[in-house]
Formats: C-alpha cells, sequence, structure tokens
C-alpha cells in the first residue's frame, strides 16, 4: 500500500489486455458500464482506440506486493483533441501560435463518451485512509507520467464532483459544463411523468409522439439476446451517416458493436424504428446501476419528432419501467428542457506544463464557470414542469 505498510507498483500499460478483466473490473465496480473492462477492451480490440486513431492507451495501475491490482484509472496519450467533449481546441490553437507543442497530451476519460463517472478506481474493502491515499497516488501518477512524456497537459474529464475536487487540491485546474438529465421522481407510468409538467408542455409531448405513429413508425426496445448483428448491421449503418455528417468520420468500428453485444447483452438497450417493414433509424443505450445512458443515434431518412421518440421519450419509457433514477442523453442540447432533461453540472481537471500558459488558462477558466453558473441559472427559468403554489417548479 502506498502508507509503507506494504510494498506497491504503478504500473503503466499499453493495452486494457494486460490486465486480467476480474482485476480491473474489482476496482471499477457494476454500475457504470463504461468503466468496466469488456468496454475499454472493446474499443482497443475493435480497433476503435489505437495509436492510429490517435487514442494511445497508457492505462495505471496499482499492484500491492501479491500483485494485486488495487487501484486503477484510464489514461490516454492523445494526438488530436478528437471525441472528448470538453473542448480544448482554441488552447491548443493559442498554444501552438505562441510556439509551443500541445500535442501529445495525457488524457483521462472514457473515450467518445461524455459521461461523468469515477476516474480513480479503488477496490472495496481498503480503510478510509489507504483508499485516500491510493487516489492521491494514481493523480501524482498521472502527473509524473505527463512529466516524463513532456506532453503539454494532462486532462481529466467528466469526473465525479468528489473526485474533481480532489483533483484540485493537487493543483489541477478546475472546469465546469453542463448537460442535460432527466430525473426519476418516482413516476409510474410515462403518463404519470407528462403529468407533472405544464399543461402546453404535456400537450407538447403528446403531439410529438402521436406525429411519429401517424408516420407509420413502429419502434421496438431490445436488450440482451433480442439483439442479433443483422440489428447491429443496421445501426451501424445509421450511426456512420450521421457521425459522417456530424463530425466527417465514424469513431468506432462495426467489430466494436458486436463485441459489446457479446461481452455486455445485458448493459446493451437498442431502440429500432421500422418504417413499412424496414429500418430506418435507431439509438443505442447502455444501461448502468440506477443510469440509462443515451449514446448513439442515426437515421436513414427525415421523419418528424424521430430522434426526439427514440432518443428522449423511449428511454424515459424503459427508465420507469425499470425503476432507473436518471436518463443522460448525451452532450449539449437545450432543447431537451422541454421534454423534461434539465441541467446538470459536469466536471473536468487541467494540469498544465507550461507556467505562463497555466496563469492564462486558470483565468480564462474562472471566467468560464461564473458563466456556466449563470447559464444554468437562466435555463433553470424554462423549466418544464408546474409551478407549485408557492412558486417553485414541482421538479426542483
Amino acid at each position: 500500500m502506498p502508507d509503507g505498510r506494504e510494498p506497491a507498483t504503478v504500473k503503466v500499460l499499453g493495452s486494457l489486455g494486460e490486465v486480467p478483466a476480474a482485476q480491473w473490473d474489482a476496482c471499477a465496480g457494476a454500475d457504470d458500464p463504461f468503466l468496466s473492462h469488456a468496454f475499454l477492451s472493446a474499443l482497443e480490440e475493435s480497433g476503435s482506440v489505437s495509436a492510429r486513431s490517435g487514442w494511445l492507451p497508457r492505462h495505471l495501475v496499482v499492484e500491492d506486493g501479491a500483485g494485486t491490482v488495487i487501484a486503477a484509472a484510464p489514461l490516454y496519450l492523445k494526438s488530436h483533441s478528437y471525441g472528448e467533449y470538453v473542448f480544448d481546441w482554441s488552447w491548443a490553437d493559442a498554444y501552438e501560435r505562441a510556439g509551443g507543442r500541445y500535442y501529445p497530451k495525457l488524457q483521462s476519460a472514457v473515450p467518445f463518451t461524455p459521461v461523468t463517472g469515477r476516474r480513480l478506481l479503488v477496490r472495496p474493502g481498503a480503510d478510509a485512509e489507504t483508499e485516500s491515499e491510493l487516489k492521491d497516488a494514481l493523480i501524482a501518477a498521472m502527473v509524473t507520467l505527463g512529466e516524463r512524456l513532456g506532453v503539454s497537459s494532462v486532462h481529466v474529464n467528466f469526473p465525479t464532483e468528489a473526485e474533481w475536487r480532489r483533483l484540485g487540491d493537487h493543483g489541477l485546474l478546475l472546469r465546469t459544463g453542463q448537460q442535460y438529465h432527466w430525473r426519476n421522481r418516482g413516476y409510474e407510468s410515462f403518463d404519470d411523468f407528462l403529468a407533472s409538467l405544464s399543461s402546453r408542455k404535456r400537450k407538447a409531448i403528446r403531439r410529438e409522439r402521436r406525429a411519429v405513429a401517424d408516420q407509420g413508425i413502429v419502434l421496438s426496445t431490445l436488450t440482451g439476446d433480442a439483439i442479433a448483428e443483422r440489428h447491429w448491421d443496421a445501426f451501424y449503418g445509421f450511426y456512420r451517416d450521421t457521425s459522417d455528417r456530424k463530425w466527417g468520420s465514424a469513431y468506432l468500428t462495426r467489430t466494436f458493436f458486436s463485441l459489446i453485444g457479446e461481452s455486455m447483452a445485458g448493459n446493451v438497450v437498442l431502440v429500432l424504428a421500422e418504417a413499412g417493414g424496414r429500418s430506418v433509424g435507431g439509438a443505442l443505450n447502455l444501461m448502468g446501476g440506477d443510469t440509462l445512458y443515451g449514446r448513439y443515434w442515426g437515421c436513414a431518412e427525415e421523419y418528424r419528432f424521430l430522434h426526439f421518440e427514440a432518443c428522449y421519450y423511449r428511454a424515459i419509457d424503459f427508465a420507469i419501467a425499470r425503476g432507473l433514477k436518471w436518463v443522460e442523453a448525451g452532450a449539449q442540447g437545450p432543447h431537451k428542457i422541454q421534454r423534461g432533461y434539465m441541467p446538470r453540472r459536469t466536471y473536468s481537471a487541467h494540469w498544465i506544463a507550461d507556467a505562463e500558459f497555466r496563469r492564462v488558462i486558470e483565468r480564462f477558466l474562472a471566467e468560464e464557470r461564473a458563466a456556466v453558473e449563470d447559464e444554468m441559472a437562466l435555463l433553470g427559468q424554462h423549466s418544464p414542469f408546474r409551478r407549485t403554489d408557492d412558486g417553485d417548479t414541482k421538479e426542483r
């Protein structure tokens, strides 16, 4: 252990295949599917994450004297800033215009996944002091590795709030953002959820759902063994079409979807839309301990309100039926508010090697954090939920 009572070793891994799945998962836990060995290794085995794609694995593990993994952190050496959802393009441009070299950088995150979750993974069972020391050791190892590699910066994206504060205690610069999440307030049905909304918003959602049905679209929600390769074939086509139009290229390979379908069948929730007997669109979700995470959407043709139905309303239906507390429908999108998805703060932390550049970024982040708070307060005033007698919204 890092407290000196037992020897411990920090190792840098070039592949998740270098650590047994059971040992990694013992640290990652079972509630967050994106931290699982199955998900992260599927990214690597499928070629979605690799040196060629600009995501070179440099995962950290801490082993005790017996060689047991007692702590871990997902970590990548990046040659660009794609697939991160915490945007630092302006930082890179400014640093390179000043004569610096921004890339490569180190990134602790789940690739292509803007989902809040733990980044400092500690095996359960340690006392509070040892757990704290292990988390500190992982943070120190990230910075030390960054110094040894000579990178411009180390970034930790979408950590928990507690981790974010700990990272700040280690001198990393703190950044905030926001997403739009739906919260299950103990609803027994979708109509029960609608009853909590203002009359105008309730009618609008019902009108959107009817419009999808009136176009002859039939939606199915598939999980587990019900998802076959033909379903993945169809969905991958939608994913490619959308990603090619929005980002210029697809992050994920076709093999990736088959791999998670095999190894994570119980977590996969696939919504497929058909019209005239053929698949026309779909939305991929992953289910965690108390949250349904919306990840990818695609559609072959334009259908009014199909995106809202497949990505937002079907997710709410599923969460209510399964008793899940949250639906996280991905990054960005103020239009989600009127559909019951309210602003929720997200976090990132950043180590900057160059002292002068660090001061510039620190000033920028102070102003940005204040702007995020102002925007969240303003957006909260547009809540779709009914007002209570004291003037507050029912949701809040």
